[in-house]
């Protein structure tokens, strides 16, 4: 059976690889009447990058989507929360049709329940969080739903009972960024247009999530949540009849993903990605035809406000926000700021960038900090290997990537943030939570601090953590060092996502689970391991916080490990959460810990690739820098499995990654 009850289409008889292939032609519900893909204005003067075309949401046009929407929810009669963002995560919609449930619940793996599986949460969280991650994971080069991150998110890719053996998805973990905890996102305030926006729960897997475009450029997400399962789709060889998802379909009708660019375009490592299950054709409703939203308005729903989202007072339609304006918050950099053309900058709505290179806070643990010339150049020579390569995640063909760069020092403090013209939104708390990551596993006090996790004082008193705090033993023990996690090895995200699979080796059933992960029976993308358990007591705080439990929204600090002493207001080392698939490496000087890098928008291997190269090219230029030192990275670690020794990985580059030249193994004896 598929979501929402209704029998699937089962096409599995036609073999999995005839299913990837139909994806890769059209089938798999891509037929739609999205107007073509405009040729992009050319670059402008010295860039390498054209610049997103000026495009917005309008009231008018959130109006029609809702209508259209409605009108195929009545249909189906399923009644509905439609929710409407634009392309940095603002809000600018929330519409709740009579007769919808109040919540839906994450899917829970029974008997076991572990995470944030079997909680009940409101429709208007899961419909904000997936229109979010529509928006998010799209660009003019890719449009990504739900239904995509589903498949790129398991223990297994693609998804299947055919593809037990594989590995996880490429972005495993990603579900657990932008979080509304997270110190990098911004709150929605009244008043406050700033993104990126957090998402209440997470990015969603959950089909019904669409990006929405205007001339070829995304300008925001719509999502639908109306029945009682929140969920994920496990079996990509056939097609749902996902209701949830039709009306996404109805409602982005006029505003569809050019089919070029859609999911179903795109392959990874060779498999065809999922866009959409059902297309326009399979609509009950015309959306062509549909009823304004003043007719609709009142006799099929209502707006309705959601705290700390959408509405104060009596709700009303919001426009969206022109990505690549001040108010926006990310708009191109100005000369004085970064003399490339192309780099673009997170900006506080006043001129501020946010993240302007600068030296590291952790002078008093780091005898030689990184330098804002450092981070600058770091930056700088992290961007030009970005310009050079080739996109894996892009349409057309041989497209530069694009991404997100993040530098952090050892306190996780932010020393700089620079992202291409049109890069994926979701890249840059992601490149945060990777730089992070790799920094505080390649650290001295790793250990010291998961040993001293707490839970959330509003849950457990403040105690001690028991979830967290045996992680250490756990690594320690799996990969046979007593010492880890005391700065003897660096680790980069590819090494702890190795650790934190459902299998070790990655994909290989009937193995023992990685230290990091929870065991298979536990396992699902709502109960990962570390990662969420790091996360979990804030996501629940929060949705009590929105349904109007605690008086106080959560504070900008997704985990609880120990505050660095003495830094001003309190901080901790991992405060957006950990990230555990790849594109980070630790940053060393004279063999001391320094930072780390992060990468995130395109293909993990061009992340892992950016990130590497991009210190050692900064370091080949100043004679400060490096990576780690080879003998201390952790893929010396090898780790008996069934008579066997499996090595962990450090980076990951592709072969003959770049535009401008046929070299390979760029990597290699770095």
């Amino acid at each position: 059976m598929g979501k929402n009850g209704f029998t699937r289409r089962n096409r599995a008889s036609f073999g999995f690889a005839a299913i990837l292939l139909l994806s890769a032609c059209g089938g798999g519900g891509s037929t739609s009447t999205a107007p073509p893909l405009p040729p992009p204005p050319p670059p402008g003067a010295n860039a390498q990058y054209a610049k997103p075309a000026s495009e917005n949401l309008t009231t008018g046009d959130i109006g029609i989507i809702i209508a259209q929407a409605v009108e195929e929810a009545a249909a189906r009669n399923l009644p509905s929360v439609i929710a409407v963002t634009d392309r940095v995560g603002n809000v600018l919609a929330v519409f709740r049709m009579t007769g919808t449930s109040m919540n839906t619940e994450i899917r829970a793996k029974l008997p076991v329940n572990t995470g944030l599986q079997g909680v009940t949460v409101p429709h208007e969280l899961a419909a904000i969080s997936k229109a979010i991650t529509g928006a998010y994971l799209s660009s003019s080069g890719n449009a990504f739903s739900t239904r995509t991150a589903s498949m790129i998110i398991q223990e297994h890719f693609p998804p299947s009972a055919n593809t037990v053996g594989l590995e996880a998805g490429p972005l495993f973990g990603v579900q657990f960024s932008q979080l509304p905890c997270s110190d990098f996102s911004q709150r929605g305030t009244p008043g406050n247009t700033i993104g990126p926006k957090r998402a209440p729960l997470g990015l969603s897997a959950d089909p019904g999530g669409l990006p929405l475009y205007k001339n070829g450029v995304v300008v925001g997400g719509i999502g639908i949540s109306g029945d009682d399962d929140y969920g994920f789709d496990t079996e990509v060889t056939d097609l749902d009849i996902s209701v949830e998802e039709l009306i996404a379909v109805a409602g982005a009708f006029g505003f569809a993903a050019p089919n070029s660019i859609r999911a179903d375009r795109i392959s990874v490592d060779g498999t065809t990605l999922r866009f959409i299950d059902m297309d326009e054709s399979d609509l009950t409703s015309d959306p062509a035809n549909a009823r304004s939203f003043a007719v609709i308005d009142g006799p099929l729903g209502n707006l309705v406000a959601v705290k700390s989202y959408f509405g104060s007072g009596t709700p009303m339609i919001v426009a969206g926000q022109t990505y690549n304006t001040e108010s926006s918050g990310i708009r191109p950099a100005r000369a004085a700021e970064f003399t490339n053309p192309d780099v673009y900058v997170m900006t506080d709505g006043a001129g501020a960038n946010r993240f302007a290179p600068r030296g590291g806070t952790d002078g008093n643990d780091v005898a030689a900090p990184l330098t804002a010339n450092e981070v600058r150049t770091i930056l700088d020579e992290a961007f030009a290997v970005m310009t050079r390569s080739r996109a894996q995640i892009r349409k057309p063909l041989n497209s530069r990537a694009q991404v997100t760069i993040s530098v952090v020092d050892t306190y996780g403090s932010v020393l700089g943030m620079v992202r291409s013209p049109d890069a994926p939104i979701f890249g840059s708390d992601v490149s945060l939570q990777k730089a992070r990551t790799a920094t505080f596993f390649s650290s001295t006090i790793a250990a010291a601090e998961l040993a001293a996790t707490t839970r959330s004082p509003a849950l457990g008193g403040g105690v001690l953590d028991p979830r967290i705090n045996g992680r250490v033993a756990q690594i320690r023990n799996f990969i046979g060092a007593q010492n880890a996690l005391t700065g003897t090895h660096a680790f980069a995200d590819r090494s702890g996502g190795n650790l934190a699979r459902p299998y070790f080796p990655d994909g290989e059933v009937g193995t023992a689970s990685g230290p990091l992960s929870v065991s298979i029976a536990q396992f699902s993308p709502f109960s990962n391991g570390l990662q969420e358990e790091l996360i979990l007591d804030n996501i629940l705080l929060h949705v009590g916080f929105v349904v109007g439990g605690p008086p106080v929204d959560i504070r900008r600090r997704c985990t609880y490990i120990p505050d660095i002493p003495g830094v001003a207001g309190g901080q901790n080392r991992l405060q957006n959460g950990i990230q555990i698939f790849p594109g980070s490496v630790p940053i060393y000087k004279n063999g001391v810990l320094v930072g780390g890098i992060g990468v995130s928008g395109d293909g993990i291997d061009q992340d892992d690739m950016i990130s590497f190269l991009g210190v050692h090219n900064a370091g080949l230029k100043l004679g400060t820098l490096t990576n780690a030192d080879p003998a201390i990275r952790a893929d010396n670690i090898v780790i008996p499995v069934n008579g066997e020794g499996i090595r962990l990985r450090y980076v990951n580059c592709p072969f003959a990654p770049f535009l401008d030249s046929n070299e390979q193994n760029v990597c290699q004896g770095k």
